[in-house]
């Protein structure tokens, strides 16, 4: 059985259904891919979290899992990037995707929420990762790791934040929430029934 669900932005169900919604989430890394790649951005300023929020909320913990992790998997795969800071960028970016589920399922849709869980989940990731990455692979001692985590986190922080506030709402309603965006929706356009 279909489970459907009303998103915002929308007036009918849209499937909660992953499998079913391939294109929404290709849609959603082709918008990661393309902040990631934006000449003259500080590294820090990317739109992973508020990409993963409205993906998260709609589609599950696991979607949201998935979602984090193939978001940075896949960019540092497609640049001959892929090292070990792949799997713990991706892990934590996967685990905020389950808690961005569990954090927002029951909250509504709104920019603030977005805002909230962003500035949590940017705090979180920052000292998962920049508290990691540097001291365990790189020599790098924890001082060091922690002074130069600061100004970084700031950016993150704005960038996330500000990314919270316009772009998960446009794209819960405009992608995530847009049932013309349906495997079925689609498939009608093109003569097949689905």
């Amino acid at each position: 059985m279909n489970e459907q669900k009303h998103s915002a932005g929308t007036h009918g169900p849209v499937e909660n259904n992953p499998t079913r919604s391939w294109v929404k989430f290709i849609i959603g890394w082709l918008v990661v891919f393309t902040i990631r790649l934006f000449p003259f951005r500080p590294p820090n300023v990317e739109g992973v979290m508020a990409t993963l929020m409205p993906f998260s909320k709609q589609y599950g913990p696991i979607a949201g899992f998935a979602f984090g992790f193939l978001s940075i998997a896949l960019f540092d795969f497609a640049l001959d990037a892929l090292g070990v800071w792949t799997l713990i960028t991706g892990a934590s970016y996967g685990l905020l995707g389950v808690v961005a589920y569990f954090f927002l399922r029951k909250r509504a849709s709104s920019r603030w929420n977005y805002f909230a869980f962003s500035f949590i989940g940017t705090l979180v990731y920052d000292a998962l990762t920049g508290l990691s990455i540097g001291p365990l692979f790189f020599g790098q001692s924890f001082m060091e790791a922690l002074v130069g985590q600061v100004p970084f986190t700031l950016w993150h922080l704005a960038g996330n934040c500000a990314f919270a506030l316009i772009l998960s709402p446009a794209l819960e309603r405009w992608v995530v929430g847009n049932e013309a965006l349906e495997y079925r929706a689609l498939m009608g356009r093109f003569g097949r029934a689905a």
